[in-house]
């Protein structure tokens, strides 16, 4: 889940609002709008339900469908609010050590609510899942606050591309043993390799095989490139921030989605592009569907002022954090089937479709009722 800014949650002058509705058409997916998709191939079998529930799975391997985009637009909208948030603190010449000690407990507290969702109450340490999509986040976090905060945009962008390539060149030259050099295998590639010297058994325990068990999908090498989709966001955030045009940003945005998707297509000709391992190319394709996504909800909220249709997302995307976690601990299957297992039973082919929608349903109007109370949880 995207991190929320630090400014109020009403817009103000400052405020891109496209962020939030982006932010929450995001969550969207992970709240249940995927569950709907891959349910209407059991309502109407059709060539066209069946693309539309197939893009809503990840590859077993290598591969992209929609659905790969999600976890890299988290990191996206993450970046894309710091010039909003974090970069005004240091603007307003907030003491550095306090901004410092500000993003380490944001980091800790990403840290902390990830192993809490994977499992820490239970004491279990020795199946307890280290990793994850909030660890991964927290970790992120860290880095790329630092980076930013430290460096001009021309040392960020050189970085990014070198991580890029070091990544690369680290999968491509690195032998592992018992497979050699360049293997891209789930078995056989370093980045399974590594998570196994490091992770062992807490990799992926509560998961089957299918899940790319060789590896962990939120392992350790890809946390490096992971922050480089966070740093694409600072990018445009800083674009979005500036004093230029709208059609000046627009434009920002549309070069670099061509120029990522170009260059993740070609590179991903000799490195299969793999959300698994987020590799390279996987971050350059991945980035350049978020720039076109940002394009297309800057243009219609901020710009052409079309907002009303964006509340529904915006609700959503304002309390992403808390969203995110209570999912992992209170059972809204439960609840939608109390209100609706009776529909359901009574919908014939449409019975499919009933509980996933009421789940959303339970979760939109829990979201609502903390906006209409102003209440925003953050990290």
């Amino acid at each position: 889940m995207p991190l929320e800014e630090d400014t109020p949650p009403r817009p103000t002058k400052e405020r891109i609002r496209s962020l939030d509705a982006l932010r929450g058409f995001d969550m969207f997916w992970i709240i249940g709008g995927d569950l709907i998709g891959r349910s209407l191939p059991k309502v109407a079998d059709t060539p066209f339900t069946r693309l539309v529930a197939g893009q809503l799975e990840h590859p077993l391997w290598n591969g992209f469908t929609f659905y790969d985009v999600i976890f890299p637009l988290f990191f996206f909208i993450i970046g894309a609010v710091f010039p909003f948030s974090l970069f005004r603190r240091a603007d307003r010449g907030q003491n550095r050590m306090r901004l410092y000690l500000h993003i380490v407990r944001r980091s800790l507290v990403l840290i902390a609510l990830g192993l809490l969702v994977g499992g820490v109450l239970a004491f279990d340490f020795s199946n307890l899942r280290w990793t994850g999509v909030l660890q991964r986040i927290g970790l992120c976090y860290l880095l790329v606050s630092l980076l930013v905060l430290n460096t001009r945009p021309r040392a960020q962008a050189a970085l990014f591309a070198a991580t890029l390539v070091l990544y690369w060149a680290a999968m491509m030259l690195v032998p592992v043993p018992g497979f050699g050099a360049g293997n891209l295998t789930p078995e056989g590639n370093l980045h399974s390799y590594v998570d196994q010297q490091i992770l062992g058994k807490w990799m992926h325990s509560r998961f089957p095989p299918r899940f790319y068990g060789f590896g962990d999908s939120a392992g350790v090498l890809g946390t490096f490139p992971s922050a480089c989709s966070m740093l694409l966001g600072v990018f445009a955030g800083t674009w979005l921030k500036s004093e230029h045009t709208s059609r000046w940003k627009m434009n920002r945005l549309l070069l670099s989605a061509a120029a990522c998707l170009g260059s993740g297509y070609l590179w991903g000709m000799i490195f299969p592009i793999n959300k698994h391992i987020w590799n390279s190319p996987y971050v350059l394709w991945a980035g350049g569907w978020c720039f076109l996504l940002m394009a297309l909800f800057y243009w219609i909220i901020d710009v052409k002022g079309y907002t009303r249709w964006a509340f529904f997302f915006s609700v959503i995307g304002m309390n992403a954090i808390f969203i995110y976690v209570s999912q992992q601990i209170v059972d809204f299957h439960k609840i939608a089937a109390f209100f609706l297992g009776g529909v359901a039973a009574h919908a014939g082919t449409w019975e499919p479709l009933i509980l996933p929608c009421g789940i959303l349903t339970v979760k939109w109007l829990l979201l609502l009722f903390l906006y209409k109370k102003g209440i925003f949880f953050k990290v």
